[in-house]
């Protein structure tokens, strides 16, 4: 037989009864939308998590209180043998290759402004932390440095000022935190959220004032943004070094950020494939159609299988062609996914904008050959019985 003859019985054998061939291809559709559309969103949650971490730079060294032995929390967020201090800070400056260090208190505040209040994160920084963490100052200043104990001034987020002041200008006004006055200086850009946290409707003061304020007596991080002449590991080590000599042993741990981006990506990959996984279910169901369908098919044809055998079809021949039917069915699915999962994709688009849905072109062609292949699974056992039949028993059966 020639291969024009194999596809024009194929071609026959689907269009003879078009409803059942189109449901059967509905199952394997069905199947390659919810796995490449699952697939997409996990790697849409991957990209923003990824984005939202990398946002802050990739120069950075976090330095947290307490040593982390195997896990977890460091423990010296609750309590340290040697508190993390503005002492620290200073020295942490003066290392090569240093370009920013920031020390971190946060907090939570009631924050005053005239007839308006709200409560809210105050965050204590340093100087340049708009420029260590990637921030961009939309009106007025940050922080500034200082010598001795900083000022009473306060940088407030996009959505602290909107609350506060509505269209007013901020700048130079007076709030009260925490029961302190403090000055407007800055008004930050807007910068979205991070895990849940709202960098926007946040207030920034100096590190040493919101020390005295929550009455603690160690930072919570300290970051270190280092020069891109360095390295991470480099400048981990003399960090490492300066801290044990300050605090007589390692009471404290180092997270890069290529450390974390690391670790989020191994955990978020393992997301990604788990709930991609969920939808080989639906698939798996696909198959079992096709495998059902073409079951079906094979004992609906089996004179016609004789008649083939009998005018010199080989086994190889039947087997090519009932596997070349299963295939096409499930390819077919397989295109029809793809269609539903554009028309899914644009109404998500439409209705929830900022969906992390991330559909690459890899996952689309993976999705037509995971098709075929499941046709050509589900097509093997009705095509190698089809071979099998014995022409003259297969004609008897007319």
């Amino acid at each position: 037989m020639r291969v024009a003859d194999w596809l024009s019985w194929t071609r026959v054998a689907l269009a003879t009864d078009p409803l059942r061939s189109l449901l059967t291809a509905s199952g394997i559709a069905i199947g390659i939308c919810a796995v490449v559309l699952l697939t997409s969103i996990g790697e849409g949650i991957r990209d923003y998590l990824l984005n939202s971490f990398s946002q802050f730079g990739s120069r950075i060294v976090a330095i947290t209180p307490g040593k982390t032995e195997t896990g977890g929390i460091p423990s010296g967020l609750l309590s340290s043998v040697r508190p993390l201090s503005m002492d620290d800070v200073a020295a942490l400056r003066r290392l090569p290759h240093v370009d920013v260090v920031i020390p971190v208190v946060q907090g939570t505040a009631r924050i005053e402004a005239g007839r308006f209040a709200r409560d809210t994160d105050v965050f204590g920084v340093g100087p340049n932390m708009d420029r260590a963490w990637n921030f961009a100052v939309s009106s007025g200043r940050g922080l500034p440095e200082e010598s001795g104990h900083s000022r009473y001034l306060a940088v407030l987020g996009d959505k602290a000022r909107h609350e506060l002041f509505g269209q007013r200008n901020p700048l130079g006004s007076l709030v009260r935190i925490g029961g302190s006055r403090f000055r407007v200086i800055g008004v930050m850009e807007p910068k979205g959220q991070l895990l849940g946290l709202d960098l926007d409707d946040a207030v920034y003061i100096p590190a040493d004032i919101a020390l005295e304020m929550y009455n603690r007596t160690g930072l919570m991080e300290i970051d270190v943004i280092f020069r891109e002449s360095s390295s991470s590991r480099a400048v981990s080590e003399a960090i490492r070094e300066l801290l044990i000599a300050r605090h007589g042993e390692e009471d404290f741990t180092l997270l890069t950020q290529e450390d974390m981006l690391s670790s989020l990506d191994r955990i978020l990959n393992i997301l990604k494939f788990s709930v991609g996984a969920l939808g080989l279910i639906a698939l798996l169901v696909g198959g079992v159609g096709v495998l059902t369908i073409m079951s079906m098919a094979l004992s609906e044809r089996i004179p016609e299988i004789g008649l083939l055998r009998a005018l010199g079809a080989s086994k190889g021949e039947i087997l090519a062609m009932f596997l070349l039917e299963s295939v096409l069915l499930s390819l077919l699915g397989g295109v029809l996914g793809i269609g539903l999962l554009a028309l899914l994709a644009v109404f998500a688009h439409l209705l929830v904008p900022d969906m992390p849905l991330s559909i690459q072109p890899v996952y689309l062609v993976v999705g037509a050959g995971v098709s075929c292949a499941v046709g050509l699974i589900a097509g093997l056992s009705p095509a190698l019985r089809a071979a099998s039949l014995n022409p003259v028993d297969a004609l008897r059966d007319e």
